[in-house]
């Protein structure tokens, strides 16, 4: 995980955060260490036994108004326990006037002081996300990521398999490319993952014996997006008349990646197969199961009941 600086934070979000820098003399080379940002609460009133230090600070309209009703000396010592918090930055929301006191304590410790005209709540909104995308694992994969019926499926298989061809008919079929070829994946929360493209070879791709192509030039805008959740791995491989492949769907295999478990759908290929097809059909059987109907232990289910009578009569026969 690369380092975050608020130097970095500062270049990227200062116009969609309407960021003003109120302390210049200040380095802007702190680390951010966490992605979560904070208030002070009632640090502000002296109580820092359990304040998290190295966070983002927030001060709003509350945290302001309470120091400035603070006599003289007691809003210097309540500044100088705050800004001890070993903390990055702190950021002023609804473009309030900032006490002349916590700018000049700022400046002798080094923490940059910024202020943005936005509501408290909608800054909160606007910056932690951010964080977290930035905070998040991540990792490369080499594979091609398709939105098919709005289900991510991620495409693998060695080099040659046919990755690249089969995304590309799902394309001329409706469907939507995310990446080909090289796919960046970040966990959000959990169980979440995202994958996008290189930001320069995103929504490209190689078909070998034409070369590069330029897929939303080819097919419009409608065929491509920036990101995708991955919620399916399709796994291409050869035909191997000694290998076992799944026939009936009761078996499910899974892949982890980055601490999450995905379902695996192992897709054998010989001549005249129309992945194009069976890919589409992985993409709708995910969302009945979704939808929590899995029609291959309906079918079992239904089996052993037609069978039950004969089981009955068997067990009954003591000839």
């Amino acid at each position: 995980m690369k380092t975050l600086t608020i130097e970095d934070l500062f270049t990227s979000k200062e116009h969609s955060l309407r960021l003003e820098l109120l302390t210049p003399d200040c380095a802007l080379q702190r680390v951010i260490e966490s992605p979560t940002v904070s208030s002070p609460g009632l640090v502000l009133a002296g109580y820092r036994e359990r304040a998290p230090r190295g966070r983002i600070q927030i001060l709003g309209e509350t945290e302001v108004g309470f120091l400035r009703s603070l006599p003289e000396d007691r809003m210097r010592d309540s500044i100088e326990g705050f800004l001890a918090l070993d903390m990055p930055a702190v950021f002023i929301t609804k473009g309030q006037e900032v006490p002349e006191e916590l700018l000049a304590i700022a400046c002798l410790r080094g923490v940059p002081v910024f202020r943005t005209p936005m509501k408290t709540g909608d800054f909160y909104r606007r910056i932690q996300p951010y964080l977290e995308e930035e905070f998040a694992p991540t990792t490369t994969l080499h594979g091609s990521l398709a939105d098919v019926y709005g289900v991510g499926l991620l495409f693998v298989g060695r080099s040659g398999i046919g990755k690249s061809e089969c995304v590309l008919d799902l394309v001329e079929r409706g469907h939507r490319l995310v990446a080909d070829d090289l796919v960046h994946v970040s966990r959000r929360g959990a169980d979440v993952l995202i994958g996008k493209g290189h930001e320069l070879q995103r929504h490209h791709m190689e078909i070998r014996g034409i070369g590069i192509i330029d897929i939303p030039a080819l097919f419009g805008i409608r065929s491509i997006r920036q990101q995708k959740r991955l919620e399916v791995v399709v796994q291409l491989e050869e035909w191997s008349d000694t290998a076992y492949y799944d026939r009936t769907g009761l078996q499910t295999d899974e892949v982890e990646i980055l601490g999450v478990k995905l379902p695996k759908v192992t897709v054998p290929l010989n001549p005249g197969k129309n992945i194009t097809v069976i890919s589409e059909v992985v993409a709708m059987a995910h969302l009945l199961k979704y939808a929590g109907i899995n029609t291959a232990q309906a079918f079992n289910r239904g089996l052993q009941a037609a069978m039950r009578p004969v089981k009955e009569y068997l067990e009954e026969d003591y000839e």
